[in-house]
């Protein structure tokens, strides 16, 4: 019991602040070291909030990129983990979140780029990119100084406008709001706003119009497009039991890009942890739970490819 304490002692020492100069300000992070010369991944956030430990407080507190960070460190994989720009810690980074380009955060990954080199000696770093950070690091990486490679983890395959179509029309309950969302979406692809004064609250909030310049923006990203004309190693890792990304859209990414691995895990979800059916309501529970590992195979997955 006792080796087991300082273990755990020893492993949360090294967890330290990291910064990167963003636009205004710094942008924080958290360094999860696995000892000196260890390949090092940027772990790029998903959409919205989500924080550097992979919560958001529209529903998610299952802590996977925490979670996922220890787990690599135990495989000898440093990680930085990172708030984004007007999230957490990186909110003096930038005046309004909301006000935000993929380019942005592409310029943003590339200073944690730069920053991490710094501190570590590394030649590169592995860029790791979660839902819609998947995009972002495609796109960082069509300039790949310093940058080892991709990992793309619940990473659209198509135009993100295309993804939230079928994740609206995969649930029963949106039924009744479904031919507004689809004309919101039909309109932000055409570069035009949209008026959500009468829409449901639910879509209001999707479509809010503080983050419709940033959907017209993430709408025009072409995901196949990026990877295949990528000039660094690309591994695509998928969950069979995502609800929000499909194996369709892993599959496209690896066509856009023959040299990429493709890797499919029967049991992950989108946050990464493991599901033992196909029940909805199951899966959805993980989103609130930090007590559950992230997907050992997606531990391994990973680490192998960076130490290769």
């Amino acid at each position: 019991m006792l080796s087991v304490l300082i273990a755990a002692t020893a492993a949360a020492a090294v967890a330290v602040p990291i910064t990167a100069p963003g636009p205004q300000g710094p942008l924080a992070g958290t360094f999860q070291a696995a000892g000196k010369g260890a390949a090092v991944i940027l772990i790029i956030p998903g959409s919205g909030p989500t924080d550097r430990d992979g919560n958001n407080p529209m529903g998610v507190t299952a802590a996977p990129y925490r979670l996922l960070a220890q787990a690599l460190a135990g495989k000898g994989v440093s990680t930085v983990r990172i708030d984004k720009r007007g999230v957490g810690g990186s909110k003096a980074a930038v005046a309004d979140g909301n006000k935000v380009t993929i380019a942005d955060y592409a310029t943003d990954t590339h200073n944690w780029v730069t920053a991490i080199r710094k501190k570590t000696g590394q030649r590169c770093v592995w860029l790791l990119g979660h839902s819609e950070g998947s995009l972002v690091a495609l796109a960082a990486a069509q300039q790949p100084q310093g940058i080892c490679g991709v990992i793309s983890v619940s990473g659209a395959g198509r135009r993100l406008s295309d993804v939230i179509r079928e994740q609206l029309r995969s649930n029963p309950a949106n039924a009744p709001v479904l031919d507004s969302a689809m004309a919101a979406l039909d309109s932000l692809e055409r570069g035009q706003h949209v008026d959500v004064t009468n829409m449901h609250p639910a879509l209001q909030r999707l479509f809010a119009p503080q983050v419709q310049d940033f959907l017209i923006d993430m709408f025009r990203q072409d995901p196949p497009k990026l990877a295949a004309s990528l000039k660094v190693p690309l591994l695509i890792v998928q969950g069979e039991r995502d609800v929000q990304v499909s194996t369709l859209d892993a599959k496209a990414l690896a066509a856009a890009q023959p040299k990429a691995k493709l890797v499919l895990i029967p049991t992950m979800n989108h946050v990464l942890k493991d599901v033992a059916s196909d029940d909805r309501a199951a899966n959805l529970a993980t989103y609130a739970d930090p007590s559950l590992p992230v997907d050992p195979k997606l531990v391994e997955t990973i680490a192998d490819f960076v130490k290769r």
